[in-house]
């Protein structure tokens, strides 16, 4: 069976969240999107420390859409720079693992 991975992904806001997660859900290259808000995000960025409000997205889907999916996020996301790290999923319960498979294409 294929791996599945776990892709987190800030975004500017919760609705910004909402929208990435629709497209990219909608378009089956993840099973499913989670959103957490009320992130505080602490970084650089051109020389400057920031400090903002965030909403982390978390994506499930199988390792041969990790491409299109950060394709698909980039077109979407306000950021020039977005934050896409995907994660191989060590253990899942095999129902879970089919589920992903069979809901992403």
């Amino acid at each position: 069976m294929e791996k599945i991975y776990m892709v987190y992904v800030t975004a500017s806001s919760t609705s910004e969240a909402e929208k990435i997660s629709e497209k990219i859900v909608h378009a089956r290259l993840a099973a499913c999107a989670n959103i957490h808000d009320g992130v505080e995000s602490f970084y650089w960025w051109e020389d400057k420390f920031q400090k903002d409000a965030e909403a982390v997205i978390m994506f499930k889907t199988r390792k041969s859409l990790l491409s299109k999916l950060e394709k698909a996020v980039k077109e979407a996301h306000s950021y020039s720079c977005p934050c896409i790290v995907a994660l191989p999923i060590s253990y899942a319960s095999k129902d879970y693992q089919k589920w992903v498979i069979r809901e992403t294409s």
